[in-house]
């Protein structure tokens, strides 16, 4: 039953996102360049941190359970 219907709304669908990609305004190589060593230099300085906060935490633990 419900099989006409759904065959009617795979073109649509497909005709939709079609329309919706070409709305995409792409950032130019210079931008993305930029963006992409961003995201790397955060990612970089939060592992960082996380690591730092990790060997706290480990230290603290280890004096804890000396005791």
């Amino acid at each position: 039953m419900g099989d006409s219907a759904e065959k009617k709304a795979v073109p649509g669908f497909f005709k939709g996102v079609k329309s919706e990609f070409k709305k995409i305004i792409w950032p130019d190589r210079k931008s993305a360049a930029k963006q992409s060593a961003a995201v790397v230099a955060i990612s970089v300085v939060v592992g960082v941190i996380i690591a730092i906060l990790d060997y706290v935490v480990k230290y603290g633990v280890n004096f804890i359970t000396s005791i």
